[in-house]
């Protein structure tokens, strides 16, 4: 690899600046300045013959790749200029990216800053800013491969148009046509790549070869590299490999057509069909091989000659190139020792759960970096597990396929970060679980699960969140006792206590479990003290408080899991508070189990009860001891588990009797939820057999449907009234207009604007669920219950929506009401007489014809004329749209019209979507070509004007839904 960055290229001057900072900073003490050209060889790195080696190149590279990223999003920032580049190197101290404003105003790469940098949060923050700037850049980068494709593809299509014309016009004898339609000049470039770099990228028999097409003028014409990402538009896989590109001429046919030639290994008469090729290696090469390209072109046509001589034509100049792997290439990265011979992963038999830990003296440069490279180097091992990275370390608990744990550990070994500072190397289980045995060892919301599903390796502010204010010295933290001589020394201790010799006794070490209590009540050494903590970090605190009155030189015994917490711990007790004989268990309980089932399985444990660990296990038996009490029954029990209420999750003890009674919840509350859960669980949403073109639709297909019935009424309408079939509402308006309805206080309705009865039934329909709602027994009336009265001046709309409204109350809603009401479309409607008065159940229900619908609402509220009804809960307008806030108005002047507390329904308050056009000052060119009519302007001003004018009126509230022309929901204070 060879990436020369030329000084007086200003196009890549931010990419130059920013590589240079990296290059300089990694490899050479600053101040560096750099002057003229440079050069990065693959000769600058290293062989990679270790796992270090092949880390240091992998990070310089994509070094390479994140400075030409964030190069690219800091000049699309508007306004913004680079300031900090301190993300552009992984071994950086601070990984952000700050801009600083025309303004002054500072901004991290995500546009805010304000996360306490000492968080776990933070971290987080960190890496999701990386990741969206490196979404946003392929999002760029396939936005332009769009953006070029269609170009050349109009720049096509005008070729073909220009074609045509010029044949047409030939056709007629003019001259000069060409100058008329001149043909957009394409340069067709046929690509061909060689088998052996096909079989390495593993391309597609599509992209065996192709065409090409890049516009004159373009980069792709002048440049080696623009030429190389035109032809990535296409042949993708060329990215990802060092090839060699060499061209010729085209060998043109009798009848006009371009001649490919086939594979390499397809010669004719024994030559190599591409040894003419010449070679592009250069922008000069480039250069002239589009030069050849566009006098081959000119010379062949201007040489044709006879009638068919148009057919033969080239229709733009063109080039054949062949892909080459390059044989100057690096050689690929030879494979791992501890990868030769290894068994296939997925063929394991059995699991192994392990667990280790590291504090690598000057801790881990960059945890990010680290543990990319960790995800990438455990791959082949088909690892599970969680992983924490930091700077003071890492700390993991694993699942490894058995047949290649020592694979694995020998990975482990090679990695500088690990090796030799993994204390007492990898903690292995024992026993390995067969593959049936490892599906169910875990636990997850009650139900068997694996302890691990996936590999998870999380950066953190500490491997183990300790609280400290300050970091120690991991080195120095106590001796780290092997496990036999661990249990040779407990064994010691409890003879002592056994002996009653009371200087035996004081001469006994203090042995600390430095675990949090939900651990040490199943599971605890004999004779050791619990710190009792609820978390680690509270354990500094309650060390201080045991060992303040003892002398410095106390002997002192810490273990906890699988060793970690002790080293910090020794750290504590060795430096903070200047104890001087301290050992801590090496690996923990961990590696007690393991060295002690190996090689002393004669020995009795002296550890007693389970160990709890931490994965989906959550404990591992020891000891059959049960030294827990259970939380619900008070009983002894060795089991501990989290609460299966997952809002609640604690950490138990509990039997395995009560696991069962509570389904394995703390409580009889959580144990109803639970419960509550899996009855909801246990339900199948249905499959959908339908599809939906719009949101309209889907909300209506989820909604709860009303009868057919109602579908009825649309249809009488469009039979009887075709004219004013928009008018009507549809079932999930009606379904609104039901559930307000039986939501009211009594079930009073009042409508102005009967039409053809559809939202009067709807009415009638909620009044009633209403009055059931409120046991409501009697018929309603103008005077009191539930009562919908209705209003309307046209008399044909009165005819029919009396006759549903007679049907509802005779047939009901039903299949019998439905059959009813299609019979309409077979009769005529009788004109109604007076009055017209319905009973639904209970709802009383009455049609009123008004020659002013404004003036009998505006007569019931000032009590002029009174028509003896008593105040209504709801008012639903559907009338005048230019007297809508009269009818409003009406409504606010007393109580006898609408209670108070009482809601208006007005409906078409967006007046089809016009009103954004009259609140905005104009009218858009597909709204006038839409409702050109003066009337459909007028009453759109008519509206937004209402719309306006309610939303500042103090006396209510207001919400506009965005259903069908709109529907105002205004409650009365």
């Amino acid at each position: 690899m060879n990436t020369v960055f030329p000084p007086n290229n200003s196009s890549s001057q931010s990419k130059l600046v920013v590589v240079l900072v990296i290059l300089f900073t990694i490899f050479f003490p600053p101040p560096c300045t750099p002057v003229g050209a440079f050069t990065i060889s693959d000769t600058t790195f290293p062989t990679a013959k270790s796992v270090a080696n092949h880390r240091m190149i992998a990070a310089v590279r994509k070094s390479f790749n994140r400075a030409t990223t964030l190069s690219r999003n800091v000049k699309k920032q508007r306004g913004l200029l680079p300031c900090s580049i301190s993300t552009l190197c992984p071994y950086f101290s601070n990984p952000t990216v700050t801009f600083a404003s025309a303004g002054g105003n500072n901004y991290d790469q995500a546009g805010t800053c304000d996360v306490d940098s000492t968080t776990n949060e933070y971290l987080v923050q960190q890496r999701l800013a990386v990741e969206a700037a490196k979404r946003q850049s392929r999002k760029d980068a396939l936005e332009e491969d769009r953006q070029r494709n269609l170009r050349i593809k109009q720049l096509m299509e005008k070729s073909v148009v220009a074609e045509e014309m010029n044949q047409r016009d030939d056709a007629k004898g003019q001259k000069s046509s060409s100058a008329i339609y001149p043909i957009p000049k394409l340069y067709q470039i046929r690509v061909s790549v060689d088998k052996i770099l096909r079989d390495e990228l593993k391309m597609n028999g599509r992209e065996k070869r192709g065409r090409v097409f890049i516009e004159k003028n373009s980069d792709g014409c002048k440049s080696l590299k623009g030429l190389k990402f035109e032809m990535h538009a296409f042949f993708r896989a060329l990215k990802k490999s060092t090839y060699t590109l060499s061209g010729s001429l085209p060998t043109v046919l009798d009848d006009g057509t371009i001649f490919s030639p086939g594979d390499e290994n397809h010669h004719v008469d024994g030559k190599d069909p591409y040894q003419d090729f010449w070679d592009i290696s250069s922008d000069e090469d480039v250069l002239q091989t589009f030069q050849k390209a566009e006098e081959f072109f000119q010379t062949y046509n201007d040489g044709l000659k006879g009638e068919d001589s148009q057919n033969k034509k080239l229709k733009r100049p063109s080039i054949l190139i062949h892909v080459r792997k390059d044989p100057n290439a690096p050689p690929p990265l030879p494979l791992p020792k501890y990868l030769e011979n290894m068994p296939n992963p997925k063929e394991t038999e059995t699991m192994t759960m392990l667990s280790f830990y590291s504090f690598p003296p000057g801790g881990v440069q960059d945890p990010e970096e680290f543990a990319m490279f960790l995800r990438k180097i455990w791959k082949p091992f088909d690892a599970l597990g969680r992983v924490y990275v930091a700077k003071e370390g890492i700390n993991a608990q694993m699942s490894i396929p058995t047949n290649v744990i020592q694979n694995f550990r020998d990975c482990c070994l090679g990695i500088p970060e690990l090796g030799q500072y993994m204390e007492n190397g990898i903690n292995i289980d024992p026993i390995p679980l067969s593959m049936e045995e490892f599906a169910i060892a875990g636990n997850n919301k009650g139900r068997p699960c694996p302890p691990f599903r996936n590999l998870h390796v999380r950066v953190r502010q500490q491997i183990v969140a300790d609280g400290l204010d300050h970091e120690l010295d991991w080195d120095s933290a106590g001796y780290d006792m092997p496990p036999l001589e661990w249990h040779q020394k407990l064994k010691e201790a409890k003879e002592a206590r056994e002996s009653n010799d009371e200087e035996k006794m004081n001469s006994t070490p203090l042995i600390f479990d430095c675990r949090n209590n939900y651990e040490t009540t199943v599971g605890i050494f004999e004779g050791a003290v619990p710190l009792d903590t609820e978390n680690f970090r509270e354990s500094w605190d309650v060390l201080k408080d045991k060992l303040k009155d003892k002398p410095k030189n106390t002997p002192i015994m810490t273990y906890c899991t699988g060793g970690i917490r002790c080293v910090k711990v020794g750290a504590y007790l060795t430096q903070e508070l200047g104890f001087t004989n301290v050992s801590r268990l090496a690996g923990g309980v961990i590696a007690y189990d393991r060295t002690l089932s190996n090689r002393a399985p004669e020995e009795e444990p002296l550890f007693k009860g389970t160990n709890y660990v931490f994965d989906g296990r959550v404990g591992r038996q020891i000891t059959a001891d049960a030294l827990g009490q259970c939380i619900t029954c008070g009983g002894k029990t060795n089991l501990i588990s989290n609460c299966q209420n997952t809002n609640c999750h604690k950490r138990m003890v509990q039997c395995d009797k009560c696991r069962d009674f509570y389904r394995g919840a703390c409580s009889e509350i959580c144990k109803n939820r639970v419960l509550n859960s899996e009855v909801l669980f246990q339900r199948e949403a249905p499959k959908s057999a339908k599809t939906y073109e719009s949101l309209d639709d889907y909300v209506e297909g989820y909604s709860s449907s009303l009868s057919p019935f109602y579908g009825e009424i649309k249809k009488n309408t469009a039979h009887l009234m075709s004219t004013g079939l928009h008018m009507i509402s549809d079932s999930a308006q009606g379904r609104l207009l039901y559930n307000l309805a039986s939501m009211t206080r009594e079930g009073r309705i009042l409508e102005i604007g009967s039409f053809t009865g559809y939202a009067t039934c709807c009415f009638v329909e909620g009044a009633s669920a209403a009055a059931d709602a409120i046991g409501y027994t009697q018929v309603g009336t103008r005077e009191s219950g539930p009562y919908v009265m209705s209003l309307e001046r046209d008399s044909r709309a009165i005819d029919i929506a009396a006759s549903h409204v007679n049907i509802m109350s005779t047939f009901g809603i039903g299949d019998e009401g439905a059959k009813m009401a299609s019979s309409l479309r077979e009769r005529d409607i009788p004109e109604s007489g007076t009055p017209l008065r319905f009973q639904y159940n209970n709802v009383g229900c009455e049609i009123v014809k008004v020659s002013d619908a404004l003036a009998y609402v505006e007569a019931m509220a000032k009590g002029i004329n009174d028509v003896g009804t008593k105040a209504f809960d709801v008012v639903f307008i559907d009338a005048d749209k230019t007297r809508f806030l009269e009818y409003v108005e009406a409504c606010l002047i007393s109580d006898k019209v609408l209670k108070k507390g009482g809601i208006m329904i007005v409906d078409n308050t967006l007046w089809k979507g016009l009103v954004l056009d009259i609140n905005n000052g104009r009218m858009s060119n597909d709204a006038l070509d839409e409702k050109k009519s003066r009337r459909a302007r007028k009453l759109a001003s008519a509206v937004h004007y209402f719309n306006s004018m309610i939303a500042k009126d103090t006396r209510v509230e207001v919400t506009i839904l965005n259903m069908r022309d709109g529907l105002s929901i205004i409650r009365k204070k």
